[in-house]
């Protein structure tokens, strides 16, 4: 049980950057910077777990297309390996144009969202993800897959974005199969229905053991059986680009899970590698590698505070 997996759609990002608006109807403007780069997500969260030297493995659609063979190439070259689930002719990605000024951005996107399991799909993820020591959870027809998977001794790791009727009912088959649930502060009051992220802990409590609420730019909540415990931000890492930073953080929450750490120095790692990513624009432009990590980990250890 030596990898960890995931099953999710890809996604790629094209951004522009260095230009004095966004153009309006029939005008053509040029950009001083461009870049090609996957964007945010589950795979994400797998490629800095690959960069910081823990095998991966993702299920994911994958087509013939130009994006499709940079997305690969990007997998393969750290260490993530692919297992493409799509068979049609198109272009089974999510790409998103972003035009990004210094105080705003907009964004054209392409794409279906999310992957539509059918049995096939389902069976070809469970063998890949069998006998992961983590596997990362989404919403979205992945249910029965992940119930093997724990009933036969893998970790299960859920994130899911904003959704404006997310409840505990709503979700609670995910909610009962997860080990852990990783909610920023604004999920985890709209889910548990309070209003601070302290209450919003106390009540996921009664869910899970170990507790973890992302507050933003100010670190990390995290309850550990009768322990309470925050855990600062990196104050060296300054703000360019927040995209992509959640994902980062649980890159490195889930290499602390895959080697056992404490919840404490998970949360503690998951700020080092959040933090490190939004120190340049895009979702995967700034990480850190494993020996750079232990570094940070021991320099930042007074960041964690019981409570």
């Amino acid at each position: 049980m030596a990898f960890i997996a995931g099953a999710g759609a890809t996604n790629v990002d094209l951004l522009y950057q260095g230009m004095p608006k966004i153009p309006d109807v029939g005008e053509e403007i040029f950009c001083k910077d461009f870049s090609l780069q996957l964007g945010g997500g589950l795979p994400a969260t797998l490629i800095n777990l690959g960069r910081l030297g823990i095998e991966t493995k993702i299920a994911t659609e994958l087509g013939n297309d130009i994006f499709s063979n940079f997305a690969k190439e990007q997998f393969e070259k750290n260490g993530v390996q692919p297992l493409n689930l799509y068979c049609g002719n198109g272009i089974p990605l999510n790409i998103t144009s972003a035009v990004i000024l210094p105080q705003d951005r907009s964004f054209i996107s392409y794409g279906k969202g999310s992957i539509d399991p059918n049995d096939n799909v389902k069976e070809a993820f469970y063998q890949l993800a069998k006998g992961s020591k983590i596997t990362m959870m989404q919403p979205g027809g992945f249910n029965e897959v992940y119930a093997k998977l724990k009933s036969e001794g893998t970790i299960l790791v859920l994130d899911m974005g904003w959704d404006e009727e997310m409840s505990f009912e709503k979700y609670s088959k995910l909610l009962s199969l997860a080990d852990y649930y990783t909610p920023n502060q604004k999920e985890a009051m709209k889910i548990t229905n309070t209003s601070s992220p302290e209450d919003a802990a106390k009540e996921l409590k009664k869910y899970f053991e170990k507790v973890v609420v992302k507050v933003d730019k100010d670190g990390c909540l995290g309850i550990d059986g009768d322990k309470a415990v925050f855990v600062k931000s990196i104050d060296e890492f300054k703000n360019v680009d927040s995209t992509g930073a959640g994902d980062a953080f649980l890159s490195g929450f889930m290499y602390g899970l895959f080697y056992d750490y404490p919840l404490s120095e998970c949360l503690l790692l998951g700020n080092i590698t959040g933090g490190k990513s939004v120190t340049a624009v895009g979702a995967l432009s700034a990480y850190v590698d494993e020996e750079e990590l232990l570094k940070y980990k021991e320099s930042y250890k007074n960041n964690i505070i019981y409570r």
